[in-house]
C-alpha cells in the first residue's frame, strides 16, 4: 500500500489536481481536471505516462461547482485508489503576502490570515481557498499544507518591492510580490543539473503561458519579476493586459465612466492577445491564422517578452542564462526564436538546428548566453513542500 500527496490546484472554473507516491521519491501516479465547474463540467485523469485512466461529462448547463467537483475526486481516488492510502493534500496558494514565506499546515488561524489577503487576489485567493475548506469538510482529519505563489519573491530587495507611493499605502501592502513562484522555485531546483554555471549565476526564466510573466535569478534566488501587485502586470497574456499606464484607467473611468467591475473584466478577460488579435487567447491559434491582427498581437507579445528580458538583466547585473518553461515557453517554437532573436544582443546564439530537434539546450556551444527549454513542474514542487511539513522539515521556499 503506497501512501499518496494530492495536490489540489483550484480556479474559478477548474480543478486540477495530480497524486503522489510520497515513499517512492514523488513519483506521479495520475494526473487530471475538472474543467468547466459552472457550465460544462468535464473530467479527465491520465496515468504517469499520460495514458487516459478516466473521463466523464455531465453535459452543458450542469452547475457541478467546486464542492461536486472535489466530491467526485474523492470518489474517484476512492474507486481507483488501488489500494493506496491519502496522506496528505497539498494547494497552491496564489498569495502568501509579507508573512507567509514557508508552505505551512493549514490551521484555522492560517486560513484566516490567508482570507484577509483576498483583496491582493480577489481572482485566485477566494477559490484556492475554498478548496482547502471543502477538502477540511470531507476529511476533517487529513492534513493539508499550503503552498504559496508569491513565496519565491519575498528574496527580492526591498528596492524591488517598492512602488513609488506614500508610505501610508504602501504599509497597506501595496507593492511588488511577484507571482509564478512555484515554477520559479522549480526551476531553479533543477537548474544546477542542467547548467551548474546558470545556477550560480544570474538566469531570466521565462514563464510563458496563458498567464506570463519573466523572474530574474541570481544563485538560484528571485531578484527581479515582472509581475508586481496583481497578476495582471508585467507581460500581455492570454487575456490579460500586463502593464498598463495607470493614466489609462482614470482615462476609462473619467471618459468611458467604466466602473471598477467593468475595468476589471478589461484588463483580466478581455485584453491580452485575445483583446488585441481579436481572434483568440490561444496562441497556437494565432500562430496558424493569416490575420494581421492576429500577426500583430503575436509581435506585440514576443517585443515585450524581449524588452522585459533586457530590464531583468539590468536587475540581475548580466545574464548567463535564458529559460523558456509553461506551456507556449516549452511548445511555441516561434515565440522562442523569435525573443531570442530579439536578445541576441545580450549574447544570446540560438542553435537552429537544435531548436528544430527539440533539445533541451537551443542556444549555441559559443553562445554568450545559454538558452534552455526545461519544462515546469509546479505540481511536484508543491508535492515536495507539504511531505517537507509533514516531516517537520522546512521547506525549499526561499526566505528573506
Amino acid at each position: 500500500m503506497a501512501d499518496l500527496i494530492l495536490v489540489l490546484n483550484a480556479g474559478s472554473s477548474s480543478l486540477k489536481f495530480s497524486a503522489f507516491d510520497a515513499r517512492a521519491s514523488l513519483a506521479l501516479v495520475l494526473r487530471g481536471q475538472i474543467e468547466g465547474l459552472y457550465t460544462s463540467p468535464r473530467f479527465g485523469a491520465f496515468d504517469a505516462r499520460g495514458a487516459d485512466i478516466a473521463s466523464h461529462r455531465w453535459g452543458d448547463g450542469a452547475a457541478l461547482g467546486h464542492e461536486g467537483a472535489i466530491g467526485y475526486l474523492a470518489q474517484f481516488l476512492r474507486d481507483h485508489g488501488d489500494g493506496h492510502r491519502l496522506l496528505a493534500a497539498g494547494h497552491r496558494v496564489v498569495h502568501g503576502g509579507l508573512h507567509h514565506v514557508q508552505p505551512a499546515r493549514v490551521t484555522t488561524e492560517l486560513l484566516a490570515s490567508l482570507r484577509s489577503l483576498t483583496p491582493l487576489a480577489p481572482l485566485h485567493q477566494p477559490h484556492n481557498l475554498k478548496a482547502i475548506e471543502i477538502v477540511a469538510q470531507l476529511r476533517p482529519d487529513l492534513p493539508q499544507v499550503a503552498c504559496f505563489d508569491t513565496a519565491f519573491h519575498r528574496s527580492q530587495p526591498e528596492l524591488a518591492q517598492a512602488f513609488a507611493l506614500p508610505a501610508s499605502i504602501t504599509e497597506l501592502g501595496v507593492r511588488r510580490y511577484g507571482f509564478h513562484g512555484l515554477s520559479y522555485e522549480y526551476i531553479a531546483s533543477v537548474l544546477p543539473k542542467v547548467d551548474g554555471t546558470a545556477a550560480k549565476g544570474r538566469t531570466i526564466v521565462a514563464h510563458l503561458g496563458n498567464g506570463s510573466s519573466a523572474c530574474a535569478l541570481v544563485g538560484g534566488r528571485s531578484v527581479a519579476s515582472t509581475m508586481g501587485f496583481t497578476a495582471v502586470d508585467g507581460l500581455p497574456m492570454g487575456t490579460r493586459s500586463g502593464s498598463l499606464d495607470p493614466g489609462v484607467l482614470l482615462y476609462l473611468i473619467d471618459e468611458l465612466k467604466m466602473d471598477a467591475r467593468a475595468i476589471e473584466r478589461l484588463l483580466y478577460q478581455q485584453s491580452g492577445l485575445l483583446g488585441v488579435s481579436g481572434v483568440s487567447s490561444d496562441m497556437r491559434q494565432l500562430l496558424a491564422s493569416d490575420d494581421p491582427r492576429a500577426r500583430f498581437a503575436v509581435e506585440l507579445y514576443c517585443y515585450r517578452i524581449a524588452r522585459e528580458i533586457g530590464s531583468l538583466a539590468a536587475a540581475a547585473q548580466g545574464i548567463d542564462a535564458l529559460v523558456f518553461t509553461a506551456g507556449i515557453g516549452e511548445h511555441a517554437a516561434p515565440i522562442r526564436e523569435r525573443v531570442c532573436r530579439q536578445a541576441a544582443w545580450l549574447g544570446v546564439q540560438l542553435d537552429p538546428a537544435a531548436h528544430q530537434a527539440g533539445e533541451a539546450r537551443i542556444s549555441t556551444p559559443l553562445s554568450r548566453v545559454a538558452a534552455w527549454v526545461i519544462p515546469t513542474n509546479e505540481e511536484v514542487m508543491i508535492a515536495r513542500h507539504t511531505q517537507a511539513v509533514l516531516a517537520g522539515t522546512q521547506g525549499a521556499t526561499h526566505a528573506p
